[in-house]
């Protein structure tokens, strides 16, 4: 589940938003005034692995009204366990992925993301583990790159911070070895000072 993926990121160096999970709707408000409105949320179910495709995310939640709407308008989604109320982050939307290759075995995944990631199609493979120059030449690779150099006056993200997060998201898929069968973070939010992990989905391999 996301919450208990984003911990195990956290613990491994990456960055990921401050948020709470929650079933409580008061606790879900104070945390919400806590780090300062407009505040994402998102719902908290294992029947819900696509939460976008049963309007199980909602961005820019302005205020407190809102949100107690949005608790109770995902309450009904099935398999309902909570909610997630996290910072807004903005900046160029990114997918981190793994699979577990029955021949190479785990293979990382860098791309263009966000709910667009199937259109995009602009994606970068590479055996684990990843070395430096390894994640040099995926950046370099995607058609997308202008984007995260800075095109036509926006900012360009932090190159370094992305390769750092790429670094210690394939030193964690070595460390979890054949237990996971795949890992997601889409999207991966950079801007010129972060690379935060905004939305994860890690899958147990069967035992």
């Amino acid at each position: 589940m996301e919450p208990q993926a984003k911990d195990l990121l956290r613990l491994a160096g990456m960055d990921v938003p401050r948020f709470v999970s929650t079933g409580d709707v008061t606790e879900a408000i104070r945390f919400a005034n806590e780090i300062r409105y407009p505040v994402v949320v998102k719902v908290v179910s294992p029947e819900a692995i696509h939460k976008s495709d049963v309007s199980g995310v909602v961005l820019g939640v302005p205020g407190d009204i809102k949100l107690g709407e949005v608790f109770a308008e995902m309450g009904k989604i099935r398999g309902f366990q909570g909610i997630i109320v996290e910072e807004a982050v903005s900046g160029v939307e990114l997918i981190v992925g793994m699979k577990m290759d029955k021949q190479f075995g785990p293979v990382i995944l860098l791309g263009m993301g966000g709910t667009a990631v199937e259109i995009y199609k602009d994606v970068a493979l590479r055996m684990a583990p990843l070395r430096e120059q390894d994640a040099e030449s995926m950046l370099i690779s995607l058609k997308g790159r202008p984007l995260l150099e800075g095109y036509r006056g926006s900012d360009g993200v932090n190159i370094d911070e992305l390769k750092r997060m790429l670094l210690r998201f394939s030193s964690l898929v070595m460390e979890f070895g054949k237990e996971v069968d795949s890992m997601d973070l889409n999207p991966v939010i950079c801007n010129n000072s972060r690379c935060v992990v905004a939305d994860a989905r890690i899958m147990l391999a069967r035992s």
